[in-house]
This record gives C-alpha cells, sequence and structure tokens, in this order.
C-alpha cells in the first residue's frame, strides 16, 4: 500500500509539473524571446531528420579552407584542394596578401549558408548548389564535424541525432551493366512492375558477383565504426546512429548498386539506422526514375527485410513543378516502397486520395518528419500553407526536426519555436509527445538503447517541469 501511496504522489507531482509547464508556455506564445528560451531548455529528445554535411555550421568549413589553403573560384565560391584547369580560381593565401580576403569571406558565407540572402537567385539553387561547393573541406574531416554536432546537440538539450553521414564509397565497374538503364527505364515508363522487377532480379545477382558485400565491410568497420569508436560519440549524454543513402540524380544502374550496398552496411551494422534517398526531389532523373525508385526499395526490402528505411518524398510544391506531379509521390514512397517514416511531405494536399493516405499513415504509425524551416526557406511554405495541421488532424505520428541547420543557419530550439508560436492550438502535452516520437520512432536497432533514451528523457523532463513547479 505504501508503494502504490508514494506511486500516485509521484504521479501527480508529474502531472503538477507538467501542467505549470503548459501554463507558462501559454503565457509566452507571441513572444520569440521568451519561447527560445524556454524550448533551448526543454529536452527535445532526438533529429531524425538530418544531413550531416549540410548540418555543419559555413565558419568551420572556411576556417578549414583557408587553413588549407585551398582554391576558391572567384565567380561560384567553389573550393578545391587542387587547382581545377577550368575557371578562375586563386588560392586563399593569395587572396589575403591581395587584402581581399576578408570580401571573399563575406561572399562564401552567403553563398554556403543562406546567410544574407536576398532572393538574388531562387531559394531551392542557394540551398541545393551550396553542397558542391563547400563538399571538399568535408573530405577528410568529418571527426571534427561530428564533434560539432554532438557539442551543439548537448548544448541545446537534443539527446540524439540520427545523421546522414556519407555515401559509402565503391569503385565497382558496372559498365558493363549499363544495357539495363535503357531496358530499366523502358519498363518504368509502361509502370511494369512485373518486368522491373525480373530485371533488377539479374542485376542485384551480377552485383554481388562483384563482391558488393566487401564495400559495405569497408565502410562498417574501418570507416563508420572506427570514428565512432575513436570519437567516444556515444555517452550518458548523448547517441548518434547513421543513415546510409543513395543520390537519386544517378543513372539507374549505379543508384541500384549503391542502394544494396547501403542495404547491406545496414543489414550487418547496429551503427546503421536504415537507408534513404537524397538529392532534389525536383531534379530530372528524380523525376523520371522517381517510380523506378520507389520499385527499387521495395525490392531490396525484399531481400533485406529487417532493414528500414525513411524517405524524402513529396518535397515539392506548385510552382515548382507541374499540378500532376504533385499528386503520387508520398503514395509511391507508402504503398510500393514501404517506407518506414516520410521525410517533408510537403505536398501531402495535392497527393491523390489524401485523406485515405493520411488514415493509412495514421493507422500503420508512419510518421512525417516536418522540417519547418527547411521548407520556409526551400519551398516557400509556412504558416497555415504548410500541411503540419493537416497530419495532426490525421492524428499521423509528427517528429520535428532541422534537415540542415548549418546551411539554414538553424536550430532544433527555432524549430519548436516556431511550431509553438505559428500553431497555437498545439498544447505542451502534444509538444511533449513529438518530443518523445523523436526517440520511439528512431531506427535504432538496439532495443536497449532505445529505452535507455527514453529513460534518460523522462529524468530529463522531470528536472525541467520542476522549474516551473512554482511558478
Amino acid at each position: 500500500m505504501t508503494r502504490i501511496i508514494t506511486l500516485f504522489c509521484i504521479f501527480i507531482a508529474q502531472i503538477s509539473f507538467s501542467q505549470s509547464a503548459e501554463s507558462y508556455l501559454e503565457k509566452i506564445r507571441n513572444n520569440e524571446a521568451l519561447l527560445t528560451a524556454f524550448f533551448q531548455q526543454m529536452p527535445k529528445g532526438g533529429d531524425l531528420h538530418h544531413h550531416f554535411s549540410g548540418s555543419v555550421y559555413a565558419e568551420p568549413l572556411l576556417e578549414r579552407a583557408i587553413a588549407e589553403d585551398f582554391y576558391l573560384n572567384l565567380e561560384t565560391m567553389a573550393v578545391s584542394k587542387t587547382k581545377p584547369a577550368k575557371g578562375n580560381w586563386q588560392t586563399f593565401s593569395s587572396l589575403k596578401n591581395d587584402e581581399k580576403l576578408e570580401y571573399y569571406q563575406q561572399q562564401i558565407m552567403q553563398t554556403w549558408s543562406v546567410k544574407d540572402y536576398n532572393g538574388s537567385v531562387p531559394s531551392d539553387d542557394q540551398f541545393f548548389d551550396s553542397f558542391m561547393k563547400f563538399e571538399p573541406t568535408i573530405k577528410g574531416h568529418f571527426a571534427e564535424g561530428m564533434l560539432e554536432l554532438k557539442k551543439r546537440a548537448i548544448a541545446e538539450n537534443v539527446s540524439y541525432i540520427e545523421t546522414q553521414l556519407s555515401t559509402i564509397p565503391c569503385d565497382m565497374n558496372v559498365s558493363d551493366l549499363n544495357d539495363f538503364n535503357t531496358k530499366l527505364r523502358q519498363a518504368s515508363i509502361q509502370k511494369d512492375e512485373k518486368t522491373v522487377l525480373k530485371l533488377l532480379d539479374e542485376l542485384y545477382n551480377a552485383i554481388q558477383k562483384k563482391d558488393a558485400k566487401k564495400y559495405a565491410d569497408d565502410f562498417n568497420n574501418n570507416f563508420l565504426a572506427k570514428l565512432h569508436k575513436d570519437l567516444k560519440i556515444d555517452d550518458e549524454r548523448f547517441t548518434m546512429r547513421y543513415q546510409n543513402f543513395v543520390l537519386r540524380f544517378m543513372e539507374p544502374v549505379d543508384l541500384f548498386k549503391n542502394l544494396v550496398i547501403a542495404f547491406i552496411s545496414s543489414n550487418e551494422s547496429k551503427l546503421t539506422a536504415g537507408v534513404n534517398i537524397v538529392s532534389p526531389e525536383h531534379g530530372e532523373n528524380s523525376m523520371k526514375d522517381y517510380w523506378l525508385h520507389m520499385v527499387m526499395f521495395k525490392y531490396c526490402h525484399s531481400k533485406f527485410p529487417e532493414v528500414k528505411y525513411t524517405l524524402h518524398a513529396g518535397e515539392l510544391t506548385l510552382g515548382l513543378v507541374q499540378p500532376e506531379d504533385l499528386t503520387w509521390h508520398i503514395n509511391d514512397a507508402i504503398y510500393i516502397a514501404g517506407a518506414k517514416r516520410i521525410g517533408h511531405g510537403v505536398d501531402i494536399a495535392y497527393e491523390a486520395n489524401s485523406y485515405d493516405l493520411l488514415k493509412y499513415m495514421s493507422k500503420n504509425n508512419i510518421p512525417i518528419e516536418i522540417n519547418l524551416v527547411s521548407n520556409e526557406f526551400i519551398l516557400k511554405v509556412k504558416e497555415n500553407r504548410h500541411p503540419f495541421t493537416l497530419y495532426k488532424e490525421f492524428n499521423v505520428p509528427i517528429v520535428i526536426s532541422t534537415d540542415d541547420a548549418g546551411i539554414l543557419r538553424s536550430n532544433m530550439t527555432e524549430q519548436y519555436v516556431l511550431l509553438a508560436k505559428r500553431y497555437q492550438d498545439v498544447s505542451y502535452a502534444t509538444i511533449k509527445q513529438y518530443v518523445y516520437n523523436s526517440i520511439n520512432y528512431s531506427f535504432i536497432q538496439d532495443e536497449a538503447v532505445k529505452k535507455q533514451l527514453t529513460k534518460d528523457l523522462d529524468n530529463r523532463f522531470k528536472t525541467f517541469e520542476a522549474k516551473f513547479s512554482k511558478n
């Protein structure tokens, strides 16, 4: 009886704390400074939609380029370790000697991120074009970036990141398989899934004979596991896991080769948390081969049924593509590919039979990864144009994410500030549920790790809510 009374008292106390935190949140709904202080301290669980290279801020990348005396393209602001044959390239040391370094530093910051964005180029181009310009500063420096992200996460009470760290290096020669590109696309035009699956079976066997597993093992053991262990990434305050990913713009054979290796890697390493597909969804190959890509995921799932995957789908809006192209991407990601989570999902209101699709997502616990800052900048979709409320109305599980906080010059706190200010019917209890969703719907393979993160979240919220118990 004593134990029951004690547990009841704890339960009542926790309710009291939660209500006090909720009351305070309602008082500050329209004050961004107060909201920022509130959410900066609130436990935020995990960031599940997170691109590593886009999440490192431009400042340390620029410092590295200067320290290692990279070449800078004076027109595009791209950098290179060696001087390319074409273009106007100068070393940073020569710019410094000519007293031009400060000028170009400003130009670089405005090209590698959205700093001081003035609309001179389309926002989607500004965002997506930045990656290749600073990419040379990432190679060989994953450690510095991972430690930067860990430090920032701890500072703003984020306990878990599920990041898309790197493509898996692969020099496999598949030139003898190039005929499959034409065959796959011909069958894809006809939506002939039976033929596509047959072709993928032949292609899969050919790729396996070329020792696909070797590339997955090398990535898992000699890069991922070593880096993770050497940096002591996991500790009592923070945990990180990694998504493998493939690039949408590649030709079908190359993409499928990489996808197979990504699935093998995820199937054999507990550090990997599944597979994804990236690059602009409205790109030429992305649109042309989208249905084919979904069938490829379906095929790989049949070979590796334990591997989970989240898919960027519906990162589109009216005007970016033709209206008819807004009607099927999320549908295909879920019904054909079998995605376990959806990233962005901005075009859901335009999707064919969207109500049925939303009900299916809700019934089958397929979360939507909401990226408010990203969707506002890239797609110009915000407030009541954003489908957040639509997902909420249909009880689709929601997780709040950053996407590319470095390029967007944002953080996790800002996502929650925008959420609370723009959608004032979202209660503190609901926001808290979104935080727990970010752990519950993570792709962490080790259940013990997931349980520990949940327990840690319980303790963090207890400490946080106690701050408001006397208010």
